[in-house]
C-alpha cells in the first residue's frame, strides 16, 4: 500500500504486522499442513487477472501491488488488407497499436502470465462480407495466423503456453439475441431486430476455427483456453457445444480443450463445470477471462468475488497454480468502477484499491477454513487462513455485530489479536475477542455509513485478522 492511499503510520503498522506474523500456531500448523496437501502454496494473487497488459515499470508496480498475476490480449493484425500481406503477429490492443514482443518479456520477468487471444477474421476473408466475426472463408488464412501466433510466441525469449481461441462464439443466446456479438454467419444482421439463428453456428466454429487452431496450440506444447462462452449463452448450452462430436473432426470439441471459460458468472457457477469436466478430466481448469465490468460499480462486488473465488479454489482440489483464474475487465479506463484510472500518473479507483488492501490481508499461502462461523443479526461472511492468520471476510450492516468462531483450533489460544480493517480503504484498528477454550467470540461494530455508498441501509465489508501475538 503507499501513501496516495492516505493511511495513517498505525494502520500501515497494523497491516504490517499482520503479513509479517510467523507460522507460530496451532492454526498456523494446521492451515501449512492444508496447503501441502493442496499440492504447495496457493496465494490469492494466483486467481487473480487483468484485460489489457502492464506497460510501463509504474503499471507493474500496481498489478504487483493489486495481486494481478496473468494479464490477456489480443496478437495480431495478421494479413490485415490482403492474402498478399505478410502475417504480422507482433502488435497488440484493440486497434494493434503497441508492441507486443516486449510487453511478453517484461510480463515473464516480472512474474506475470500472459494469455494470448487469438481472433478474428479479415475483412477480406470473412464468410460474411466486411465482418471481422464472422468464419474464414479460407481456413488457411486462419491456420497460417495461428501457426504463425504460437511458433513466434511459444519459443525464447517468450515461452507463452496459454493462448484462447476466439472470444464468446456462441449460436442463439438464451438472454434472446439470435446470434452471439462475436460469432455471425449466415442470417446476421446488424440490426439486431433482423437477425436469425445461425444454424451451424457451433459446427461451423468447432469445425474451421477452434478445432483447426488447437491442433495447433498443442503441436508446440501449449495450451488451449476455450474462447470465453458468454454468461447471456446458459451453461446448458455451453456444456451442449463442449460435448459436440464432429463427424468432421472425429472428436469433441472438449477433446481440444485444456481449460474451460466463461464471462461475468458467479462463483457458484463454475462448481457444475468442476464437477462434470475437471474433478475426472478432461480440462485442467475453469477459468473466467472477463468478469467485473460495470459489476465493479458495486465497490464490494471484486473484493467479495475474489474472497469466495479463493474458498471456492480451496475446496475443489487447487492443486495446480494455474487451475482457476478469473480476469477484471478491464484493470484501466476512465470510468469510476475499473481498477485505475488513466492518466499521468495513474491512480486507482475504489474497485483497485478493494484489491490492494485484499493482496494485503490475505496474500501469504493460503489455506482452508474447516471451522464454523456463526454470525450475530446483521452479519454474513467466510473464511480462510493466510499465512498464520484466519482472514474473516465480513458483510454487515451498521451497529454492533458478533461473530463465533467454532472448531478451529488456535481459539483454544489465548495469545491472538484481531484487527479489523476495512476491506476499499485498509483502514485498521484493533477490536476485542476473547475465548473460552472452545470458541473464538469476536465483536465489532460497522459504522453508520458504511462503505458500500448505495441504498438506505447500507453495508461495510471488513476483513476480521486472527492473528497469534509475538
Amino acid at each position: 500500500m503507499t501513501e496516495a492511499f492516505g493511511f495513517s503510520r498505525r494502520r500501515r503498522a497494523l497491516l504490517a504486522a499482520m503479513a509479517a506474523t510467523g507460522v507460530a500456531s496451532s492454526a498456523g500448523t494446521a492451515g501449512a499442513r492444508a496447503a501441502r496437501a493442496l499440492g504447495g502454496a496457493r496465494r490469492m494473487a494466483q486467481l487473480i487477472g487483468a484485460n489489457g497488459w502492464p506497460i510501463t515499470p509504474a503499471d507493474v508496480a500496481m498489478w504487483h501491488a493489486m495481486g494481478i498475476s496473468w494479464g490477456r490480449d489480443s496478437v495480431g493484425p495478421g494479413q490485415r488488407n490482403t492474402p498478399d500481406d505478410p502475417v504480422e503477429v507482433d502488435k497488440t490492443g484493440a486497434a494493434f497499436d503497441h508492441d507486443l514482443p516486449p510487453v511478453i518479456v517484461q510480463n515473464k520477468r516480472n512474474g506475470i502470465g500472459s494469455l494470448l487471444l487469438l481472433g478474428y477474421t479479415p475483412k477480406w476473408n470473412a464468410s460474411v462480407p466486411g465482418d471481422t466475426r464472422s468464419a474464414p472463408k479460407d481456413e488457411s488464412v486462419w491456420t497460417r495466423y495461428v501457426e504463425a501466433v504460437v511458433r513466434t510466441y511459444s519459443a525464447p525469449p517468450y515461452n507463452v503456453r496459454y493462448f484462447q481461441i476466439w472470444n464468446e462464439a456462441a449460436g442463439r443466446l438464451s438472454g434472446g439475441a439470435a446470434q452471439a456479438t462475436f460469432w455471425h454467419g449466415k442470417n446476421f444482421s446488424a440490426h439486431a431486430d433482423q437477425a436469425k439463428p445461425y444454424d451451424r453456428a457451433m459446427q461451423d466454429y468447432v469445425e474451421r476455427v477452434h478445432v483447426p487452431a488447437a491442433r495447433i496450440v498443442r503441436k508446440y506444447g501449449g495450451y488451449v483456453v476455450y474462447g470465453g462462452w458468454p454468461d447471456q449463452g446458459g451453461l446448458e448450452t455451453y456444456m451442449q457445444w463442449l460435448e459436440y462430436r464432429s463427424p468432421a473432426v472425429g472428436a469433441r470439441m472438449l477433446d481440444w480443450v485444456d481449460y474451460l471459460d466463461t464471462h461475468y458468472l458467479g462463483v457458484d457457477a463454475l462448481t457444475p463445470l468442476f464437477e462434470r469436466y475437471v474433478a475426472n478430466g478432461p480440462a485442467r481448469g475453469v477459468w473466467q477471462t472477463e468478469i467485473g465490468d460495470r459489476y465493479m460499480s458495486d465497490p464490494h462486488y471484486l473484493p467479495m468475488y475474489f474472497f469466495k473465488f479463493a474458498v471456492w479454489a480451496l475446496h475443489h482440489e487447487w492443486d495446480d497454480p494455474n487451475k482457476y483464474v478469473s480476469m477484471v475487465y478491464h484493470w484501466d479506463g476512465f470510468e469510476p468502477y475499473r481498477l485505475t484510472h488513466r492518466g499521468n500518473p495513474r491512480t486507482y479507483n475504489v474497485s483497485g484499491r478493494s484489491l490492494v488492501v485484499l493482496n494485503q490481508v490475505a496474500g501469504a499461502a493460503l489455506a482452508p477454513f474447516d471451522g464454523r462461523l456463526v454470525f450475530g443479526p446483521g452479519a454474513s461472511g467466510l473464511a480462510l487462513h493466510s499465512g498464520a492468520n484466519l482472514v474473516i471476510q465480513v458483510k454487515a450492516s451498521a451497529g454492533p455485530r458478533t461473530v463465533r468462531v467454532d472448531g478451529w483450533p488456535g481459539a483454544q489460544s489465548g495469545n491472538l489479536g484481531v484487527t479489523m480493517v476495512d476491506a476499499l480503504t485498509g483502514d485498521a484498528a484493533a477490536i476485542s475477542a476473547r475465548s473460552d477454550g472452545a470458541a473464538l467470540s469476536i465483536d465489532f461494530r460497522i459504522p453508520r455509513t458504511g462503505n458500500d455508498g448505495v441504498g438506505a441501509m447500507p453495508a461495510q465489508l471488513a476483513y476480521l485478522v486472527v492473528s497469534p501475538k509475538a
